[in-house]
């Protein structure tokens, strides 16, 4: 595993190194004095996974650094290393893997490290007989279009929706600790401060005895006053749809059945009916990579062209979604193909009067275009 350390203090970049040498996966890739310095290596070296942050820097902070790495979307694992306490709920609102007090033992760091290890290890890295092991109890967590979790032992069975709702969050955040702090805010809003201290300690303890009858009790950690849930070869739907979609990558002829085979894996959205407000962001974002990995995927089949599985793909988009114009220019596309005239008229007169009714508004000038020019071609051929 590759890591870096960010910090204003020559003589940590030597401690720390000095500690991390004696642990054989860990390479330190890079030692950087400030947070812009080491953005422009992280942008050019995503392949490391945990950077060691100093909170107290100048020329920006430790916190501003990771919430920068959070909005770009590059994700090593943090661990905030500082000589203050006061920064521990910050921090672990960013969802800091851990935070470590100057100055740091070794004893600590190797905790750290291991647990930045066991969060990243593949499966398949470990001898046949622990795998085993090690997969004989996996949880099995639907999450699009419904919510259970299961292993081998049966499937759980929540005390409470609080109970579900704690699980659902922790495995939105799954390896990363959480502060009791920013539980009580995103799950327990709204209520009075000991009600919801009181009432966040019952629904860990109603998440861990749903959990105890599937093994999976241990899996929900306390430590530092948070939260973390670590679930080591876990199957998670939505986890393998972003998996398998990234694996395919630029969708073409050649990978259109297989394309179809993981469209299948998106059985509706994050959590289906239980609406957490605390997921939309999330739940959008699924949503976006499934609409735009369908588009993609009917650009091919129109091409190839296969009109039937086209259609069947842009009929469940369309019941999604009527008002998305990408999918109506595609349907209407799909008619052209089909040289049906009137199905392409009647497709987009339809979108005209939905648009007209729900937002007064007209369609643009580009799906005007698109449908003058599809008319235009069934026209000229009929002649």
């Amino acid at each position: 595993m590759k890591v870096m350390l960010v910090d204003d203090e020559p003589v940590m970049h030597l401690i720390m190194r000095k500690m991390l040498e004696k642990h054989p996966e860990i390479e330190v890739a890079g030692t950087f004095s400030d947070s812009q310095a080491a953005s422009a290596f992280l942008m050019e070296n995503k392949d490391v996974e945990l950077a060691f942050v100093d909170i107290s820097m100048p020329g920006g902070s430790g916190l501003e650094f990771a919430a920068r790495l959070e909005d770009e979307r590059i994700r090593p694992q943090i661990v905030f290393v500082t000589s203050h306490k006061d920064y521990a709920l910050e921090a672990f609102e960013l969802y800091a893997l851990d935070y470590l007090i100057k100055p740091v033992t070794h004893e600590r760091l190797e905790r750290t490290v291991h647990r930045a290890l066991k969060s990243r290890k593949p499966a398949l890295s470990l001898p046949t007989e622990e795998l085993s092991a090690a997969i004989h109890n996996r949880a099995y967590i639907a999450t699009l279009g419904d919510f259970s979790v299961r292993s081998d032992k049966g499937r759980a069975k929540w005390i409470s929706s609080k109970s579900a709702e704690l699980f659902a969050y922790l495995l939105l955040h799954r390896g990363r600790w959480i502060s009791r702090q920013r539980l009580l805010g995103d799950i327990f809003a709204g209520m009075i401060g000991s009600n919801a201290e009181k009432y966040l300690n019952t629904t860990v303890y109603q998440l861990r005895k749903s959990l105890e009858p599937i093994g999976l009790r241990e899996a929900v950690r306390s430590e530092n006053d948070g939260y973390a849930l670590e679930l080591e070869h876990a199957f998670v739907d939505y986890e393998e749809f972003e998996r398998r979609t990234a694996i395919l990558g630029k969708l073409h002829a050649g990978n259109a059945e297989e394309a179809a085979e993981v469209e299948k894996a998106y059985t509706g959205e994050l959590f289906g009916s239980k609406s957490y407000v605390w997921a939309i962001q999330e739940r959008e974002r699924l949503a976006a990579l499934y609409t735009a990995f369908v588009l993609e995927a009917v650009e091919v089949l129109l091409e190839l062209p296969d009109l039937a599985a086209a259609s069947k793909l842009l009929a469940k988009l369309h019941a999604r979604d009527p008002l998305d114009e990408a999918v109506v220019g595609l349907l209407m596309k799909k008619h052209g193909k089909s040289r049906d005239k009137k199905g392409l008229t009647a497709q987009y007169t339809d979108y005209v009067k939905l648009l007209n009714k729900e937002l007064g508004i007209k369609p643009s000038k580009e799906l005007l275009l698109l449908y003058d020019s599809l008319v235009s071609g069934l026209t000229d051929s009929a002649k």
